[in-house]
Order: structure tokens, then sequence, then C-alpha cells
């Protein structure tokens, strides 16, 4: 496989010839890079660039699972979602993971283990979330960030994977860390080491 992605790379690769910033926001920052393409050609693209996220799957001994309802102004609707939040500068996933649960739900500790990275949205963006599962952890009081609702509902596992296979759920990186819970849960993923 190294070989044909070896082989792809060249066949594919963009040479980057001019970056700007387009617009600098508080949470995101548009660019536009300048690349002459594997084919010789001459085009821009556009993305948003992202600091990274960090997403958690927290799972009980009684079989439910951690699920937010969360209003998303973009999409004028609200969703289901695992809790998640974004890196700030230069900390950690794991760090990362931990603090957002605290803050969002009020869990704390337990057993953490690595499910992996998704990248959501490669067309538009460098955003990178990597996904978490968390066993026996301990509640609390939640601390969320100023205007930041949401509810936070415990879910049967069950209930919340076939809400992602049915369409209640749509959110992405929630139906891939729904179906990586499951995997790991059948030990059919293998141990990863944290980021």
């Amino acid at each position: 496989m190294k070989e044909i992605e070896k082989e792809c790379l060249q066949a594919t690769r963009e040479t980057l010839t001019g970056r700007e910033k387009i617009f600098d926001g508080h949470f995101l920052h548009v660019w536009r890079d300048s690349v002459k393409t594997a084919s010789g050609l001459d085009r821009t693209r556009e993305y948003i660039r992202h600091p990274g996220a960090a997403v958690i799957a927290a799972l009980f001994d009684d079989g439910t699972v951690l699920l937010e309802y969360q209003w998303r102004q973009p999409c004028e609707q609200a969703f289901w979602e695992l809790p998640a939040g974004k890196l700030d500068a230069d900390e950690p996933p794991l760090e990362c993971a931990k603090r957002e649960l605290k803050e969002e739900t009020g869990y704390s500790g337990g057993n953490w283990h690595y499910l992996g990275r998704i990248h959501n949205a490669i067309g538009y963006s460098n955003e990178k979330l990597d996904l978490f599962l968390v066993r026996q952890a301990r509640a609390g009081a939640a601390q969320p960030d100023e205007g930041e609702c949401l509810t936070v509902h415990r879910v049967p596992f069950n209930e919340a994977l076939e809400m992602a296979l049915d369409g209640r759920i749509t959110d992405v990186k929630t139906i891939i860390g729904l179906l990586w819970v499951e995997k790991f849960l059948q030990s059919k993923m293998p141990d990863k080491p944290m980021p």
C-alpha cells in the first residue's frame, strides 16, 4: 500500500506558490493558497484553519453514553452530539478532552482510551478531531463557557448507536465516535498511543 500511496502522492501533490490570510475571526481564520497542480495548472485554494478539537465518548457501567443536545446556528437546528471542544494553543488533545468533559458535563476522572483521529471537512478546512473513550467518569458540577447553552443526557448506548444509524444523529464526529466505541467494545479495534 505504501508504494501505491507514493505513486498517488506524486500524481496528485500540489506545490504551494503563495499564501494569504483573507479573514481573521475570533474562532475561524480563512486562508487563500496559490498552488501549482500536479498537472501544471495554477489554482487557488480557500480554506479554514482550525486549531483542532477533542471528542469524548463517556460510557458508563449501566450501558449509557453521554450525549449533549445543542443548537448549531450554521445549520439553524439543534443536534445530538458527543461532548467536544477545540484545543487551546499548544494543548495536548487528551488534556483538551478532560477539560471539555468537565466544563460541558461536569464529569471527570475515569479510564481513558484513544480511539483515533478524523478530518471532518478536508475540502475546506484543516480541522482534525481526536476521539477518546472514557469509562468510570465521576459526576460533578459542569462549568460551561459563558453563553454556552446545552443539555446533557445519559442515553442507552444501543439507542445512541441506533440514532446514528437511522439519521436522528447526523453529526459526523458523533456517528464515527459511536461506531468506533462499538468496535472497541467488541475488541476489534487495537489500543492506540495517546497523542
